[in-house]
């Protein structure tokens, strides 16, 4: 059920396309959106994105590249992405996204989508 709740407020964020940080409960209303698998099929090399970890859409000036390496502003603190976090499949919505945990009360990337920079 973890992961279920994890993943549908990944899916509340995208279906709401905020720039803001979004959070659901799984109470089944995205059982059926055709995202869903895919959602839940996204992993890096820290593993599965919506097992551990809330999935938030991030706004273009929250998340910069250079040289392909990543830099993402998460509680107001720029955190580089570790290579290995980096989801390299097609992004199917289009916007850029952060799973995070933290260590020591500082944010950490588990995962990182990005999207169009406009």
């Amino acid at each position: 059920m973890k992961s279920s709740r994890l993943c549908a407020a990944t899916l509340l964020g995208v279906t709401a396309l905020l720039a803001i940080p979004a959070q659901a409960r799984d109470d089944g209303r995205y059982a059926n959106s055709p995202l869903k698998p895919w959602f839940e099929s996204l992993h890096s090399e820290f593993g599965q994105c919506c097992t551990d970890a809330d999935g938030y859409v991030i706004a273009d000036v929250d998340w910069e590249s250079d040289h392909g390496r990543f830099r993402v502003r998460i509680d107001d603190e720029w955190v580089v992405v570790p290579d290995g976090a980096v989801i390299t499949v097609p992004n199917k919505i289009g916007r850029t996204m952060v799973w995070k945990h933290y260590i020591d009360g500082h944010p950490r990337v588990r995962c990182f989508m990005p999207g169009s920079m406009t």
